[in-house]
């Protein structure tokens, strides 16, 4: 009886071993190719993209990578509405501070970048210019005309550049007060306050103001200058003030006519108020090396965003069930940014990639693998298959504006396997199809059953 139980078992091993060798070459034979390499695109803002594409296939092992890459390329926001210049043009402007440049050349030098830079490719901001000091008629000196209209509103680069060129040097003392009331006249009602805008350069400590007390330096000066700086809260928040020039603000001015004992430096805070709590908008206390910087670099990013960051973003990649029931689903390279599903979802049929916040310049990315598993249903065969149904968008821009975006478009793969013989009957089942499966099933259960009885048989005629 054992040796019948071995030859049975012998029989057994050999049809199963024979049936998995039929399927493992049907998996070897299969071949897969791409027949479509689209880039799926989805473009929100302005200049920024969601883009699904086939990196790289390794079709002998039956599997191809798809990358996922969702970029802010978002331009920097340039202002809007209304620019006033306020730039101080007393004599002390001409003191030589670096090399053979004097704070003249520094400032208008600068003054003309920030123009061109800010004006360029943006006709919906005007540029007005504004000079202040004091007049050289005695007799006007702590009246508005101790300061002087430059240039009028305008987005005409060369004429502002130009303009400020020609600003003359030569007033004696700080008038302060007379150029902010000045400037702020010249802004129109009909821009919104938000975008109005106004940028003062000055070297000098404020020691003349509209219709002073007739002393230098004194509380009646510092509180007219700070009362008209505060004013322009009434038109915008958006003020800029540069005070350089100022050597030793520890020590009290000297200057005939002077009657306070208040240091530079305390005037200057009760009129501007310090870096950390300015009396409106930004403050820059700098020294004379710091006027290009300031001025082209601080200033100009004060007025420009750095850029437009897009928040709450969701990427949903849903795949058909052909690729979900017959592949199998890995990551290449985990995302860089944000948290992504780490399997596909069954009752979706779908992944999520979520994006708390996409600055401007960042690009997040992620890669997964498609492999074709070993049993696969013969239906897909010869049939050419997307790699996804679709891909979903979903974002909220810099404005607070959430928008959704869809696409279908799909790398597409198809499998092939080899042509049947002629002389072979048509209706042949496949290897490794399911039909195939039930035919050796059938032959290995009856091949048994009459093995069985065989060697019974034999046996009894023993």
């Amino acid at each position: 009886m054992k040796k019948i139980n071995l030859k049975i078992v012998l029989v057994i091993f050999l049809l199963i071993t024979f049936i998995a060798t039929i399927s493992s070459a049907a998996y070897k034979d299969v071949t897969m190719s791409v027949v479509e390499e689209p880039v799926c695109t989805i473009n929100f803002g302005t200049a920024s993209s969601l883009e699904k594409k086939l990196v790289s296939k390794d079709l002998a092992n039956k599997e191809v990578t798809i990358q996922l890459k969702v970029s802010n390329n978002e331009k920097s926001i340039k202002p809007t509405g209304e620019i006033m210049l306020v730039i101080d043009n007393s004599d002390s402007m001409k003191n030589t501070v670096t090399g053979n440049k004097t704070r003249e050349d520094l400032v208008v030098d600068s003054a003309k970048t920030l123009i061109t830079n800010l004006l360029e490719d943006n006709s919906n901001l005007k540029i007005g210019v504004v000079s202040f000091s004091t007049n050289t008629e005695i007799s006007k000196e702590g009246t508005i005309e101790d300061a002087k209209l430059v240039s009028n509103l305008s987005n005409d680069s060369k004429a502002l550049i130009s303009a400020v060129s020609n600003i003359e040097y030569n007033g004696p003392r700080t008038n302060l007060d007379a150029g902010i009331q000045l400037a702020k006249k010249y802004f129109t009602e009909e821009t919104d306050n938000s975008h109005k805008y106004m940028i003062i350069l000055t070297d000098g400590v404020p020691n003349v103001a509209v219709d002073y007390d007739k002393k230098y330096y004194s509380d009646d000066v510092i509180s007219k200058t700070k009362t008209s700086l505060q004013s322009l809260s009434n038109i915008t928040k958006n003020v800029f003030v540069m005070l350089t020039g100022i050597v030793n603000g520890d020590t009290n001015p000297d200057i005939l006519g002077v009657t306070t004992t208040k240091t530079y430096n305390q005037i200057i805070q009760e009129i501007f108020g310090t870096e950390a709590k300015p009396t409106i908008g930004k403050f820059y206390y700098i020294q004379d090396d710091k006027i290009e910087d300031t001025i082209k670099t601080n200033i100009y990013n004060d007025l420009v965003p750095v850029g437009q960051t897009f928040t709450d973003i969701k990427v949903t990649d849903v795949f058909p069930k052909e690729i979900v029931d017959n592949f199998s689903f890995s990551y290449v390279e985990e995302a860089n940014i944000g948290e992504i599903s780490t399997s596909i979802d069954k009752t979706t049929n779908s992944i999520t990639w979520t994006i708390p916040e996409l600055k401007s310049g960042e690009t997040a990315i992620v890669q997964y693998k498609l492999k074709l598993n070993e049993k696969y249903d013969e239906k897909i065969v010869d049939k050419v298959l997307n790699t996804n149904s679709k891909l979903d968008l979903t974002y909220t821009d810099s404005s607070n504006k959430t928008d959704t975006k869809t696409s279908d478009i799909s790398p597409k793969i198809k499998l092939t396997e080899p042509k049947v013989q002629e002389e072979l009957p048509k209706e042949l089942p496949k290897a490794g199809t399911s039909t195939l499966f039930g035919c050796i099933a059938l032959i290995v259960i009856v091949s048994t059953i009459f093995g069985i009885r065989y060697f019974i048989l034999k046996n009894k005629i023993k």
